[in-house]
């Protein structure tokens, strides 16, 4: 059986929207097409050195899906809004770095529904459609509203989390126990009808739900990870945690 080594610092998995979808894991300077070795056996050996995704360097922990601390506490990669869309403050001009906000947060955004594991409200940039969708699983969405910031964004999810997630339950995900029934056009209708009249005028006409299928054999009955699991998947030696392959 012919066997290849890999080694080089992982970073997050690349996805390109097909039917199914094809992933790509950044290994050093290279690309391994992971779909190539679904059903098949792969070996990943950890170095025990962590680099920074930001500035490089070594260090002991790694945040927020790779960054030391010091990166991890002053890039804008890093800032609250992130994760919290409703509290971005570049619209005002207070940023950690007004060049990158402009680029990230002062971009149009989209508010959609997705279904994964089942209906949630998520927020992401308009260059990041159907991206967003492939990482987070979900396996139809739709547009709901389109703003000209992040901000409103995330006053439009907010508005809408009370009545529907903005989270993915990963363990139904990996399992596929997904719910069939909804029906994204209604629930549009819905959300449009929930929202204050000012937050109404970034709804978009557009309807048409996206669908994804995935590269999968099978899907697993239980979904159990151990705190030090022992991956056997290629002869690839990565040089990074183990644990950043699945933060796709």
């Amino acid at each position: 059986m012919q066997t290849r080594s890999i080694q080089g610092v992982i970073s997050k998995m690349k996805s390109h929207y097909k039917n199914p979808v094809q992933y790509y894991l950044p290994v050093g300077d290279g690309l391994v097409d992971m779909n190539g070795l679904i059903g098949k056996e792969i070996n990943f050996v950890f170095s025990g050195e962590i680099y920074c995704v930001s500035c490089g360097g070594i260090t002991k922990k790694s945040f927020a899906q790779g960054y030391c601390y010091p990166c991890f506490v002053s890039v804008p990669e890093t800032s609250e809004c992130i994760l919290r869309p409703e509290l971005c403050q570049a619209h005002n001009g207070v940023s950690r770095s007004m060049k990158w906000s402009e680029e990230h947060c002062l971009q149009d955004h989209y508010v959609y529904l997705a279904v994964s594991s089942g209906l949630k409200v998520g927020v992401t940039r308009s260059t990041q459609v159907p991206t967003r969708w492939i990482d987070q699983g979900a396996w139809k969405a739709i547009k709901l509203a389109k703003t000209p910031n992040r901000y409103l964004a995330g006053q439009i999810e907010v508005a809408l989390k009370a009545y529907m997630s903005d989270k993915t339950s990963w363990q139904k995900m990996l399992k596929n126990d997904i719910t069939q029934d909804i029906d994204l056009e209604d629930e549009k209708q819905k959300a449009w009808e929930l929202l204050d009249e000012e937050l109404q005028q970034y709804v978009v006409d557009n309807d048409e739900v996206v669908e994804i299928i995935y590269p999968v054999l099978a899907y697993p009955e239980k979904v159990i990870l151990e705190l030090y699991p022992i991956s056997r998947a290629s002869d690839i030696i990565l040089n990074n945690c183990i644990e950043r392959l699945f933060m796709i």
